[in-house]
């Protein structure tokens, strides 16, 4: 059955409370969250008080999050976490890399290495460059030299058109 224009939500219809459900209080839904809270809290304190009175031997579990309350699980697996106070750890024990680290390691010195052959004009490659720079540097010259001798051979004639 419809009610109003509003057509049904698929989570479920609109329930309103009538004016004489109202006033009867036979309402479901709570006239303030707040009564609902103290309501909850005074359960709860009822269910400690009733715990503690009980059992004072039992120790005071710590508080777990989600469904970790509920449910009590024995996993052999979980292992916790361990901390390590500063006085307990051991300065002369020196970690083992891990492969890649060790591959790293090795490959950042072998480019050290190559490195510093290479501003000492060691490798292959620096001799390929310096020997192509050698080339360039003459041809400049050369070139400097050229441009020299022209300009002073313009000079020279400029020289003997005025004379």
């Amino acid at each position: 059955m419809g009610r109003g224009k509003f057509k049904g939500k698929p989570t479920g219809q609109r329930r309103f409370s009538t004016p004489e459900e109202m006033l009867a209080g036979t309402s479901n839904r709570p006239r303030t969250f707040k009564r609902v809270e103290e309501e909850a809290k005074e359960e709860f304190s009822e269910e400690e008080s009733g715990e503690e009175s009980g059992s004072e031997s039992e120790e005071v579990d710590e508080k777990r999050k989600g469904t970790q309350g509920v449910i009590d699980t024995d996993n052999p697996n979980h292992v916790k976490a361990k901390t390590l106070k500063a006085k307990d750890l051991d300065l002369g024990k020196t970690t083992e890399l891990s492969r890649r680290e060790r591959e790293e390691i090795e490959k950042q010195r072998a480019h050290e290495r190559y490195m510093r052959l290479q501003e000492q004009g060691k490798t292959e490659q620096a001799r390929k460059d310096l020997d192509r720079l050698a080339l360039i540097r003459q041809q400049r010259a050369e070139a400097a030299k050229k441009r020299e001798e022209e300009k002073a051979a313009k000079d020279q004639k400029k020289v003997e058109a005025r004379k």
